[in-house]
């Protein structure tokens, strides 16, 4: 996944300030199940808000930045225990990054 800019990071914070999450990471870390839930929320919503829960072995940027990886998205955010992951959809993207 591209580098996102400054001002597409931006445009990404303020679409996903009113998200919940629906993604959690837990005791578990981040295991293939969760792995799957998140590419299947990224393929629904293109944008999506993970929360680190207490118990996570991982810090919040660890699991940020090895989910990101795992599902071949971008970062937006890491914010508090929460982050935002963004991936365009192949088909019919919904979310329009400014260049």
């Amino acid at each position: 996944m591209p580098e996102l800019t400054g001002k597409q990071r931006r445009h990404l914070r303020a679409l996903g300030h009113h998200l919940s999450a629906v993604v959690q990471v837990g005791h578990e870390g981040l295991s293939e199940a969760l792995v799957q839930q998140a590419r299947a929320q990224l393929d629904a919503h293109e944008l999506i808000k993970v929360r680190v829960g207490e118990s996570s072995p991982l810090s919040r940027h660890d699991a940020a930045e090895q989910l990101a990886s795992a599902t071949n998205s971008s970062l937006a955010q890491v914010l508090g225990r929460t982050f935002l992951l963004y991936k365009q959809r192949d088909q019919d993207p919904e979310i329009v990054l400014p260049d």
